[in-house]
């Protein structure tokens, strides 16, 4: 009886003091309360009792921004959520300064999130995407930092306008189209008048031009195969012709 007893208690003793610890682990360990030391990857050796350990991964922790209800600068109500990438960098800081860090960053990332884009109007907030997620990075980083997490990247995933918005932007996107699309054709209109003058012009100057053009005409009507063809003739080719009094 006596040695199952020893054998028990020699048993419990190892799973109390032998922990292991996987590549991208740390533990924390405390000493009666104590922080002494961080200690892994591999096998980690404890006092059953005295000592604790608390797990910490090094993973990188991607985290997903709940919608929040945001009111730009030109008073439009909006929903925009976010996503952040963040890593722990000191375990020991990540378990003492902070009390669960994963529910702080969280907190943290929504507030800020509210903030930021309640600061920009909406426009910035669509077309300036980048420099939003700069300054949210930048931001967060620079609060998480004493709890030893670094904030790599932040990304506005969606930003839900309101349908008399978003009806309201389709028409002056409809409305943009088509402004561009009669400058375009009033574009094309001008450079052939001008073009049309510079022929003009060079015609004047060079009347054989005309009749060389003529010619040009009833070649391409002859060639495409029509059984009636009308010949407009000229008077000036039959001034040759003529003769004078």
């Amino acid at each position: 009886m006596f040695w199952i007893l020893a054998l028990v208690l020699v048993v419990f003793f190892l799973a109390s003091a032998i922990k292991i610890l996987r590549e991208y682990e740390r533990g924390v360990i405390f000493r009666l309360g104590r922080v002494i030391k961080t200690k892994g990857p591999g096998l980690i050796i404890l006092i059953p009792i005295i000592d604790k350990m608390v797990k910490v991964s090094l993973r990188l922790v991607t985290m997903d921004v709940p919608p929040q209800d945001v009111i730009t600068r030109d008073n439009v109500s909006v929903k925009v959520n976010a996503v952040i990438y963040f890593r722990v960098m000191d375990p020991t800081k990540a378990t003492i300064e902070v009390e669960n860090f994963l529910f702080a960053t969280s907190q943290l990332a929504q507030t800020t999130l509210r903030s930021v884009c309640g600061q920009v109007e909406l426009d910035e907030l669509l077309a300036e995407r980048e420099k939003i997620n700069t300054q949210l990075q930048t931001i967060l980083d620079k609060h998480t930092d004493p709890w030893g997490i670094k904030v790599t990247t932040v990304e506005v995933k969606h930003i839900d306008l309101p349908q008399e918005m978003q009806r309201a932007m389709a028409k002056q996107a409809e409305a943009e189209r088509e402004r561009r699309a009669k400058v375009i054709n009033a574009e094309g209109e001008f450079q052939a008048a001008a073009r049309l003058t510079e022929a003009a012009a060079i015609i004047a100057a060079h009347p054989e031009a005309l009749q060389l053009r003529y010619l040009q005409t009833l070649r391409e009507i002859s060639s495409e195969g029509n059984s009636t063809t009308l010949f407009p003739i000229p008077i000036d080719l039959l001034k040759v012709f003529m003769k004078k009094d």
